[in-house]
């Protein structure tokens, strides 16, 4: 039996077990799934990274975020995952999968969906009040979307980390070291790569190498020449450079 077409198959069995799921459609090919998003959007997409015709990122590319909705890929490797969570993927499901992930996979997707509906119907209550209003107010530009998680590759697994339990980042030539606790994780990519998809509000860059938690910094002692050693709450004292204490003074409410 074909395997591509045994694991669609399973898939659309354990789906279309779920009452709360409707199935509109099974592709064998990435232009088959672009011609059914076309014609029938979706709420949550199941797509293969590799396909005939056309991989899963084209697809999704192609068919646009108002006919895919959130986008959960599956793959028989984790290659493509940080490139899948780049592209704002909902999760990475790897086959051949067992019924509990892909319970959890399934769980997840629901209460996303549940979680836009309801975003949805609170912009058209709001939508009402404004027309309603004598006063009409701008609306604020969308805010931007920073890393929530990291993608942690290890050896016969993939794992998440959640960016806010991150205590600091390490420059490790082309890697980079995640500190949580008194655990490290490598990360395959460099630090001014990452730096550029956290949150400024709440990662700040304190040395060439070094960029730190601010909500993990406990203390600040001054040393020489203006720099100063950063103190986080777990005890790990790490050196602020003088270039770069403006910027934590500012994330920090230092006057």
């Amino acid at each position: 039996m074909d395997p591509e077409r045994s694991t669609r198959q399973h898939l659309n069995a354990r789906l279309g077990a779920d009452p709360e799921v409707e199935v509109v459609g099974e592709c064998a090919s990435g232009s088959e799934a672009l011609q059914l998003l076309r014609r029938q959007p979706v709420d949550v997409v199941f797509i293969d990274v590799e396909m005939p015709g056309m991989d899963g990122f084209q697809v999704l590319r192609e068919a646009g975020p108002a006919h895919t909705g959130a986008a959960i890929f599956v793959n028989a490797d984790d290659t493509y995952a940080l490139k899948a969570f780049e592209a704002h993927a909902l999760d990475y499901l790897l086959k051949p999968f067992e019924d509990e992930r892909l319970t959890q996979v399934l769980a997840r997707a629901k209460a996303h969906v549940r979680g836009g509906r309801i975003q949805t119907l609170a912009r058209q209550l709001a939508g009402l009040v404004g027309r309603v209003s004598s006063a009409a107010t701008p609306t604020p530009p969308p805010a931007p979307r920073y890393l929530e998680r990291l993608v942690l590759k290890e050896v016969g697994r993939m794992a998440f980390l959640s960016v806010s339990e991150v205590d600091w980042l390490e420059a490790e030539d082309y890697y980079v070291q995640a500190h949580v606790g008194c655990q490290t994780h490598l990360l395959r990519q460099s630090l001014r790569e990452l730096e550029a998809q956290l949150d400024p509000r709440q990662f700040v860059r304190i040395h060439r190498s070094t960029i730190v938690n601010a909500r993990r910094v406990r203390e600040m002692r001054p040393l020489f020449h203006g720099e100063y050693q950063v103190i986080l709450g777990n005890g790990t004292s790490l050196k602020l450079s003088r270039g770069y204490r403006e910027r934590l003074d500012a994330l920090l409410g230092v006057a």
